[in-house]
């Protein structure tokens, strides 16, 4: 008998949340690029390297930031958006425990 057993449902949501921001192209490139860029960055520098116009990557930002895979700081008068190096640590695990596979590092651990 198999006793496999699924994840638990705060963990499955979590997870959810991560894959159902990620599906738009626009939502990659920007996770990309911040957390490639190794430093906090203006909507207007993303504007600048994504080819989307400024509205557009505020609403993505504002979805991406929902589920904390990006962490916003207002700083005097702009708003600095930054990757969430714990969803970043987390994430290729993720995919890899909802497959089936061992994962040792969970959702806020």
């Amino acid at each position: 008998m198999n006793d496999a057993q699924p994840l638990d449902r705060p963990t499955a949501d979590t997870y959810a949340a991560w894959f159902k921001a990620l599906a738009d192209g626009t939502r990659v490139q920007i996770v990309s690029l911040l957390a490639r860029a190794g430093k906090p960055m203006t909507v207007r520098e993303i504007v600048a390297v994504v080819p989307v116009g400024q509205s557009t990557v505020s609403e993505h930002l504002r979805q991406l930031a929902a589920v904390r895979f990006v962490l916003a700081e207002d700083r005097g008068t702009s708003r600095l958006y930054r990757i969430n190096d714990a969803c970043v640590t987390c994430f290729p695990t993720a995919a890899d425990l909802v497959m089936g596979k061992p994962s040792p590092v969970l959702p806020g651990g």
